[in-house]
């Protein structure tokens, strides 16, 4: 792990100036420019708050804030996973020619999404104000949850870009998969019961058993519990999946030191 602190610290510059070229790239030929930073996130919260409100007639309170936190969390780790799959590919003019650890384009890609999450949720803050969210000391809980977050989202994306040098149609299964967890994470539903304030829509046990097992559902309840509800998040199941997300970091980040010498003759 020496190596891993060792290099990053030396490619952090690199990591911070390719994620603002991207950033920047991404609005050059825009009309709104950086405003869809702000668009983005906020069209898709209406939509599902749409759907949500007007079709399902859904009863739970603050509803758009309650869709936008999970939105923003979940396109950040899905966004940053299906991104992966192809990012050696996708560097090959500056893999065949510097070196540069492969995991560094990992982080790049966690920093540009990381700070349209950042912008998106700025959109949350101004809508719990017109909403009159109650706020409590509890939002410093927020600070270990992102933590669990980046974790997570790294060790999985580090793992999935090595597999995705040697392995063609990883993306399409990605996809599939990064798909059905949309659905499984509670995005625009409650997988579990928030005491009196929410019901869950998954029956007991099965609804905090999901939370258990699926990061995504575990965090972006959590979110909600300390943001919304003025409640406690699963610390257990947090500290549990913080760990994990160090184990495959540690995993991912071994793998790549052990065969990026081999990325070139694949790509």
């Amino acid at each position: 792990m020496g190596r891993f602190f060792k290099d990053f610290k030396r490619f952090f510059n690199y990591i911070v100036y390719s994620s603002k070229a991207e950033l920047k790239s991404e609005v050059a030929d825009s009309f709104l420019s950086w405003l869809w930073w702000f668009l983005d996130p906020l069209l898709y919260m209406m939509v599902y708050s749409f759907i949500a409100l007007v079709v399902f007639n859904s009863k739970v309170p603050y509803f758009p804030v309650f869709v936008f936190l999970g939105l923003n969390t979940w396109q950040f780790f899905n966004k940053t996973l299906k991104a992966s799959v192809k990012l050696v590919q996708g560097k090959k003019m500056i893999v065949t020619k510097v070196y540069v650890p492969k995991y560094m384009f990992v982080f790049e890609k966690m920093g540009v999404y990381g700070f349209k999450m950042v912008v998106s949720n700025l959109l949350v803050v101004i809508t719990m104000i017109g909403y009159h969210v109650p706020l409590t000391w509890r939002v410093v809980w927020v600070i270990p949850i992102t933590l669990v977050l980046v974790v997570v989202t790294f060790g999985i994306s580090t793992i999935v870009m090595h597999f995705g040098v040697f392995v063609e149609d990883l993306l399409n299964v990605i996809t599939v998969v990064l798909q059905m967890g949309f659905y499984l994470s509670g995005i625009f539903y409650s997988i579990e019961s928030i005491g009196t304030v929410v019901k869950g829509r998954v029956p007991e046990p099965y609804g905090t058993l999901l939370v258990k097992i699926n990061p995504m559902a575990l965090l972006i309840t959590d979110l909600r519990r300390v943001l919304l509800y003025q409640q406690s998040p699963h610390w257990v199941m947090l500290i549990i999946w913080f760990f994990v997300g160090l184990l495959l970091s540690f995993i991912g980040t071994k793998i790549i030191y052990k065969y990026e010498n081999s990325y070139v003759k694949v790509i």
